[in-house]
């Protein structure tokens, strides 16, 4: 046992000096709380007439941060298909000892540690809390109008913002996306998807504001 607690604290060591250095080629779907989502996620009208608080928060985000509900929804399901507790998988050292996450990313929005803090400085939200809805939504809100600000990308450029969401701000503009075809392949599926949510919200939104 002795000699096992050594290998593991040799590796954990390994883990520490090259984590900086790796790149996954992929974002790995993230493990999702047991808690299913309580209606389809291809449907938005579904998911707030089963989460009516959910339309009012999203639409207070649109109205503070100018970014479209469709588009808010779109990324938020791609990035955890609205699991409040989801996070990246763990990492397996040598194969089968879980270790730890691949990312820090929790929650509705998958928001990592320290862009989760910087939102929370800058918004003064401290009470805030990555498996809660609302500030999920406005946290992407925020992400999103930074990136309109900073970058020029529209707000209702689903495709492009998702992108800046995965890379970040610096990645985005240095464009290392076009160093990965299946992200590409991922921001556009982003983009059908809050074309789609955009056309059910306009359908069904006199009953939701009844």
């Amino acid at each position: 046992m002795r000699r096992l607690s050594k290998i593991i604290a040799g590796a954990g060591g390994i883990l520490l000096l090259t984590a900086c250095s790796t790149t996954p080629q992929h974002t790995p779907a993230p493990t999702h709380a047991k808690k299913k989502a309580p209606s389809p996620t291809s449907n938005a009208c579904s998911l707030f007439k089963n989460n009516p608080s959910w339309y009012w928060e999203a639409l207070n985000t649109y109205n503070r941060w100018g970014v479209p509900i469709s588009v808010q929804m779109a990324i938020m399901q791609r990035e955890s298909d609205f699991q409040a507790g989801a996070r990246p998988p763990t990492k397996k050292l040598f194969g089968f000892i879980p270790w730890t996450n691949v990312t820090s990313a929790y929650g509705y929005a998958q928001a990592l540690n320290g862009t989760w803090a910087d939102y929370q400085q800058t918004t003064k939200n401290y009470k805030g809390n990555r498996d809660k809805f609302g500030d999920a939504s406005d946290f992407v809100g925020w992400y999103c109008n930074k990136a309109n600000k900073q970058l020029g990308i529209p707000l209702n450029n689903a495709y492009s913002l998702y992108l800046a969401y995965h890379e970040g701000l610096g990645g985005y503009s240095h464009k290392t996306y076009n160093q990965k075809p299946w992200l590409l392949d991922v921001a556009q599926s982003v983009q059908n998807r809050a074309n789609a949510y955009r056309t059910q919200i306009s359908e069904c939104k006199y009953l939701l504001e009844k």
